[in-house]
């Protein structure tokens, strides 16, 4: 595996590949990888020749990048690289934050996608979407790749990539994966290590609930109203501090009604200092006109 630091020198070596006609396939991340990011890796290497896995802490997708989560965010590069070096990826993009962005990113170009980025998780951090989908953007300019990979844990991030990927034609499948979850139902995620003993065992309750309310929507249920606020209901008896738990149609994430069948239940939430995101999918048959 080679490791690179530039665009200049990221560009020769994929166009080397992209002369051959061979198929390249990009994994972006933020580092601090885990096992659901190793099988982002591995869905990549069965989709293209060659896989390029970026590590690059995005400050755009921070609300404070001058400190608080940002300058907090684990950064621990020579432990992925050995992991990503494990799991067959042929070229580490590492770039530093004046690489990515030569003038600064309080005024760059940016790239914005309406009316998905501001709900659910868009409400919250306003300007996390935008920060994903230009630095997402930047990416797909500089690997010019084939295929890309993202986790379905971050479903309502990988809506957003799909749309502006779409619309802005770039010429690039985006293969969403299912969440990687531990032995008791939590999503994997790179903010679990900052849960205190007593939170990881508590934060179980999270994938629980949305069983719960995936259950009783595939029964026939048809107050959604009413599954959504038991759930809010359940999560904070159980210590939680909800910011939504809703049910969406899944392919634009607006508010589910009873004749819609594809659906997605999404869920943001603070356990102690700790901010979680969740979601499963599942699909009604015979639902009843709304």
């Amino acid at each position: 595996m080679q490791s690179i630091t530039t665009i200049a020198d990221l560009r020769r070596r994929v166009s080397l590949w992209r002369q051959a006609g061979e198929r390249i396939a990009l994994v972006p991340t933020m580092g601090n990888l885990h096992a659901g990011h190793l099988q982002l890796v591995e869905t990549a290497r069965r989709q293209a020749n060659h896989v390029v896995v970026s590590i690059f802490v995005n400050p755009m997708q921070f609300s404070d990048a001058s400190g608080g989560d940002f300058e907090h965010y684990p950064r621990t590069f020579e432990v992925d690289q050995k992991k990503l070096m494990e799991s067959g990826v042929d070229l580490l993009f590492f770039p530093a934050q004046e690489e990515m962005y030569p003038a600064g990113f309080k005024n760059v170009t940016r790239v914005m996608v309406p009316g998905i980025s501001d709900i659910l998780c868009g409400v919250f951090r306003p300007s996390h979407f935008v920060g994903v989908a230009t630095v997402v953007a930047k990416f797909f300019n500089m690997v010019q790749p084939d295929v890309a990979v993202f986790g379905e844990k971050d479903y309502q991030q990988l809506l957003v990539i799909r749309r502006f990927t779409e619309e802005l034609c770039f010429p690039v499948e985006i293969i969403g994966v299912p969440t990687v979850r531990e032995a008791d139902g939590l999503a994997m995620s790179s903010r679990n290590q900052y849960l205190s003993a007593e939170e990881r065992q508590r934060a179980a309750a999270l994938y629980r609930t949305l069983q719960t309310a995936k259950e009783r929507l595939i029964s026939g249920e048809g107050d959604i109203a009413a599954i959504e606020s038991d759930a809010e209901k359940t999560l904070r008896e159980a210590g939680f501090c909800p910011e939504y738990f809703t049910v969406c149609r899944a392919d634009d994430l607006q508010p589910a009604t009873t004749a819609d069948t594809a659906l997605v239940i999404l869920t943001a939430t603070w356990l102690g200092e700790t901010r979680l995101i969740d979601n499963i999918q599942l699909r009604r048959h015979g639902a009843a006109p709304a």
